[in-house]
């Protein structure tokens, strides 16, 4: 099990008025339970107040994981009771559709693996860039007889087509760098030893123009491309509902077995853990 820790999971540097870095911080495996939402709740609150802010790059300093999924060892009233946002959607979703509205420019730097609200957030965020030798994305949920709830059903065909979003939520395989660029899942893959210098130059860059310009080119591109929040929602409330299905449980339970939710093959493999279930493996 998991030990838990009053720490804060997420920390802000900001390396100038215009440009913060919002680093990932909960190992062993950065997984996201109530506390992680809590926090990143503030954060975003900070980001939409802030009058001098125009870039935040979201990392991760947790060895192999950039944002895992759900912390399954936490009490999930504690999530649940999280008051609604101000978008009057449940605190997960309602951080996610907070983040792309924003009149700020979110990246997501991916270095590990991004799996289930990874993936959500990296989604999220206005560009995302990948490690090409260490990213790992994933839908997962359907692996294990859930929905994802954090917006993937509605994101991911407007991102890379009806088909190729399928293949992504129903395979619940682990995506890869090269392939994820490819399907237009993030924006490029880089050389691992590239991407940090890459990101930062962008992200100064772009702090470095006019924050009107930048506010009102990242609205109307908004306009044309997101999601409506109802459709959000209706992920968010078929996730509620999946998560007490005994053959979801079942599944879980199966998975758990063979090592999930600690360190270990089973989360640094989790794609072929998950095609295994079915067949008794």
């Amino acid at each position: 099990m998991l030990t838990k820790t009053n720490n804060a999971q997420i920390r802000i540097d900001r390396a100038s008025k215009a440009y913060w870095r919002i680093t990932f911080d909960n190992p062993p495996l950065n997984v996201m339970g109530p506390q992680f939402v809590r926090e990143f709740r503030d954060i975003i609150a900070s980001i939409e107040a802030d009058t001098e802010l125009k870039v935040v790059v979201f990392d991760s300093v947790v060895e192999g994981f950039f944002l895992n999924h759900s912390d399954f060892f936490a009490n999930f009233s504690d999530l649940t009771s999280i008051p609604q946002g101000p978008t009057g959607l449940e605190a997960w979703p309602d951080i996610l559709v907070r983040l792309t509205r924003a009149p700020v420019v979110s990246i997501a730097l991916i270095r590990g693996r991004a799996t289930g609200n990874g993936s959500e957030l990296a989604l999220a965020c206005d560009m995302s860039f990948a490690s090409r030798e260490k990213a790992l994305f994933s839908q997962w949920e359907v692996g294990v007889g859930l929905v994802a709830g954090g917006g993937p059903m509605a994101r991911l065909p407007r991102t890379m087509g009806r088909q190729r979003a399928l293949e992504i939520l129903l395979s619940s395989d682990d995506i890869r760098a090269d392939l994820a660029a490819a399907y237009g899942y993030v924006n490029r893959s880089l050389p691992d030893d590239e991407l940090d210098s890459f990101v930062d130059a962008l992200a100064y860059r772009i702090a470095s123009f006019d924050k009107w310009a930048i506010a009102n080119t990242k609205r109307l591109v908004n306009a044309n491309s997101l999601p409506a929040d109802v459709e959000i929602a209706a992920g968010w409330d078929t996730c509620m509902a999946s998560i007490g299905r005994p053959a979801a449980q079942e599944r879980i339970k199966a998975l758990f077995e063979q090592g999930f939710h600690q360190p270990g093959d089973a989360e640094d493999k989790l794609g072929s853990y998950l095609g295994r279930l079915g067949h008794g493996g």
